[in-house]
This record gives C-alpha cells, sequence and structure tokens, in this order.
C-alpha cells in the first residue's frame, strides 16, 4: 500500500507576514509611477491612488482573512470557494491561476528581473549574446528554473531565503526614503504633492477624470497584487486561525505605508511632468532614475540593484505560495494525479512546482510585460469579487460556523469591495475587449477539462 506523504506545518506566524510582504513588493513600487503620472499629472492624486488602491487590498485581505481562518487548507480561495460556491467554480479559480493568475505573475516578475540585469550589464559585453529580448526571455527563464529548483527542495529552505531577501530589501527602501528627506536638498520644489490638485488633461468632464483614475488604480493594484497568496499554504502555517489573518492584515498595512513613502520621496526627488515623459521610454525605470537623479550614477546602480533583488524575491514567494494550488486541485482529483504527490524527503508539492515553472516560462515566451500584468489584474478581480461576495453568503448561509476571525465592517466593506471587483471587470471588458476576452477564453477554456476530470473521478471511484 502506498504510503502518502502530506505537508507539514513549519512556516512560523512572523514568517507568514514576511511572505505576504515578499510575495507583493516586486517591481510595481518601482515602475508604476510613470503611467499613473501620464494619467493624472498631480502628485497628490498618484499619492491619492496609492493609498486608495492599498485601502481596497486591505479590505479584500480583511474578507480574505475571515474565510482562510475558517478554512485553513492548501490552496486559499480554491478551498474557500469549493465550500462556498461548489468545486466548479473552484474548479475554475485553480485553472485561471495556472493558465492566467499565478503563472503569468511568476513570468512578469522574471521578465523584469531580467530586463533589469541586462540594464545593468555593459553593453560591450552583451553585444554578441543575441537580441536584446531573446537574452532577456533565457535569463527570466533560467530564474524561474533556479528558484522552482530552491523550493521543490522545502518550504523552510525557500521561506528563510525571502526572510533574508525582503528583510533587506525593505531596510534600503527606508534608507532610500529617509535620505530623499533629510539627506536630499532639493534645489527647488520639485513636487506638487501639497498643492492642488491639477485636473489631468484627458479629464475635460467628471467621466474623464473618473476613466484617469481608474486607469491609474489599475497601474497601483499591480503593485499590491499578491497580498492573498500566503492563504495558498494554510496547511504549512502553525496556528493558522490566528497566524494567516495576522499576516494578511499586518503584511498589507506594511505595504501600503511602505508604497506611500516611497512615492512621496519620488515627488520630492522629481516633477510628476518628468515621471510622464518616461512613457516615450520604457526601458527607463522612475526608481533609478530618481536615485540617479539623488545620488548619480552610484545611486541608480544600488537602485537597480534593489530591484533585481526586490523582483528576484517576489518570484520566488510566487512560485513557493502558488503552486499549492495545483496540488490542492490535484489532491481532490480534478487535475492531473502526478500534481498532488509531496516529495517524500523534502515534503513540499514537488510536482505541482515542476507544473507551474513549466507553464510560466512558456508564458514568458509568448507574451510581454505588459501584455502578462494586463490579463491577470482583470482576471484577478474576477476572484477578488468572489471572496467579498463569499464572505457575504458564508454569513447568511452558515450562521453557525466557527470563526476564529471576523472581517471588519461587516456587511459594508465586504460589500464595498465586491461593487468595486464588479465594477472594475465590467469597465476593463468595455474599455479592452480584447484583452478581456482572451483572459476569459483561458478561463473558459477550463471547462472541458472539468468534466473530464469530473468523469475520470467517477469511473476511478466505480472501480
Amino acid at each position: 500500500m502506498e504510503i502518502k506523504t502530506t505537508l507539514k506545518r513549519t512556516v512560523s506566524g512572523s514568517s507568514a507576514v514576511l511572505l505576504v510582504v515578499s510575495a507583493v513588493v516586486g517591481s510595481g513600487v518601482f515602475k508604476k509611477v510613470v503611467p499613473m503620472a501620464e494619467s493624472l499629472h498631480d502628485g497628490a492624486l498618484i499619492l491619492t491612488c496609492w493609498l486608495a488602491a492599498g485601502l481596497l487590498s486591505m479590505i479584500g485581505a480583511l474578507c480574505t482573512a475571515e474565510l482562510a481562518a475558517m478554512m485553513p487548507g492548501s490552496g486559499g480561495e480554491y478551498v474557500y470557494f469549493r465550500k462556498i460556491y461548489g468545486r466548479f467554480f473552484a474548479f475554475l479559480y485553480g485553472w485561471a491561476n495556472l493558465v492566467v493568475m499565478r503563472s503569468a505573475t511568476v513570468a512578469a516578475l522574471a521578465f523584469v528581473f531580467s530586463q533589469s540585469l541586462y540594464a545593468l550589464l555593459p553593453p560591450a559585453m552583451v553585444a554578441g549574446w543575441g537580441s536584446a529580448t531573446f537574452v532577456v526571455k533565457v535569463v527570466a527563464t533560467l530564474l524561474v528554473v533556479l528558484l522552482s529548483s530552491v523550493n521543490y527542495r522545502g518550504v523552510l529552505f525557500g521561506t528563510s531565503l525571502s526572510r533574508v531577501f525582503i528583510i533587506g530589501i525593505v531596510a534600503a527602501m527606508l534608507l532610500f526614503i529617509g535620505y530623499a528627506y533629510l539627506g536630499y536638498d532639493a534645489a527647488e520644489p520639485v513636487s506638487d504633492i501639497s498643492g492642488t490638485a491639477v485636473i489631468p488633461s484627458a479629464a475635460t468632464n467628471g467621466f474623464g477624470w473618473v476613466t484617469a483614475f481608474f486607469a491609474a488604480s489599475l497601474a497601483a493594484f499591480w503593485g499590491y497584487e499578491g497580498w492573498n497568496n500566503v492563504g495558498y499554504i494554510g496547511e504549512e502555517v502553525k496556528n493558522p486561525q490566528k497566524n494567516i489573518p495576522l499576516a494578511l492584515i499586518l503584511g498589507t498595512g506594511i505595504i501600503i505605508v511602505l508604497y506611500l513613502l516611497m512615492n512621496a520621496a519620488y515627488l520630492r526627488i522629481m516633477p510628476v511632468e518628468a515621471y510622464a515623459a518616461m512613457m516615450a521610454t520604457p526601458e527607463k525605470i522612475a526608481a533609478v532614475e530618481a536615485a540617479s537623479v539623488m545620488s548619480g550614477p552610484i545611486g541608480g546602480a544600488v537602485l537597480s540593484i534593489l530591484i533585481l533583488c526586490s523582483t528576484f524575491n517576489c518570484t520566488n514567494s510566487t512560485i513557493l505560495l502558488s503552486s499549492r494550488i495545483f496540488y490542492a486541485l490535484s489532491k481532490d482529483r480534478l487535475f492531473l494525479p502526478f500534481a498532488s504527490k509531496v516529495h517524500p524527503r523534502f515534503g513540499t508539492p514537488a510536482n505541482a512546482i515542476v507544473l507551474q515553472a513549466a507553464w510560466a516560462c512558456g508564458m514568458i515566451w509568448m507574451g510581454s510585460f505588459d501584455q502578462l500584468t494586463d490579463l491577470l489584474i482583470f482576471a484577478a478581480f474576477i476572484f477578488y469579487g468572489a471572496t467579498a461576495l463569499g464572505v457575504l453568503l458564508l454569513r447568511r448561509q452558515h450562521p453557525e460556523m466557527e470563526r476564529p476571525y471576523r472581517a471588519l465592517g461587516y456587511p459594508v466593506l465586504p460589500a464595498l469591495f465586491f461593487t468595486f471587483c464588479l465594477a472594475l471587470v465590467v469597465i476593463t471588458i468595455v474599455g479592452s475587449p480584447l484583452q478581456s476576452l482572451m483572459g476569459l477564453g483561458l478561463i473558459a477554456a477550463g471547462v472541458p477539462v472539468y468534466f473530464y476530470f469530473v468523469k475520470h473521478r467517477g469511473s476511478s471511484a466505480e472501480r
């Protein structure tokens, strides 16, 4: 008889908090001020946008925390959706993570890491390596393979790597912020963050202003993407009823404060118009340009290295956390059976990690950074909305269930978050129908896959 190896609870509360921060702080905080400046043309509005996106993410974290404390299993929302909506919707969530959301996040982060590394190398060194795009994709693929190998060997190894990196990354960000305010003496005020908001040029009426703010918000939401990932390892967190809600809320709060301070520092160093102008030069990174203005080439190089470390760490955390979704699907016999195998020596969902790595590498070669992020944000908010709605439904349908943590602001905040997610999805479909249909098509491709595995599952049960 085959002895089944199960996942072990080895992740502490403090490690879970750091994993939330690690899974979020990647490239967005260093890059996304550029499209936001191009949309809004005002520092106060940019900071308001970051704050609004952060607060909405916090409401989402509160909703997820209630469900995670009730059902702390591997797979996060897959487990909650299975209870609330049934296996079919839960499967579509897991499938969407494989073909769109989590795999695309891994690919996009690896892509940015590779771009940043390529930009740091002397031109003479890379001259004979082929086209820049080819080299960037090769390096991104190698990074995914390397970090998947790290997480293949154990969750403690992966979390330890993330812990070391994120502590160093946050310390470096705080040094940058401190120097921007205490050590850098701007010759003249360069930011309008405390002045009267300038209405964006695109906003000739009320609807135009909303459109501009919404476009900027999409950029901010990419910066916050990943706050829910710690729920995926619910089966491996110690005292999950307490530690998962704590990690979600405290980790998201830390990220909001960091992002506001970083963007305020950018706006102190350079005017908003300078960031907006960078839309014409997409190879430039806002944080690197700001550091170069503040501290010269050395400052720019230091920030480039910080971005390398940040995207490296965020890629590692995302690989570690999201592979558990595919493990949970397979354990329910709704996916490839080999993905439910736990490595007998390392205690990891090793085959699920390999599967995720293979698909993420494929996505690196299929799309660009912007295509990947646009797809995953649209798809993610379909399921974020389902989480908020799930809190409302479960409270009504099963009031008797034990709730170690209850979402603050119920029912107003979950209803508000669900309404926002629904509006974002509808506006995205209207504004970018082709991109939206591509995302919906990839998710819908899971329908025949689901019925195939359901049929196969039934046949296996009969035997």
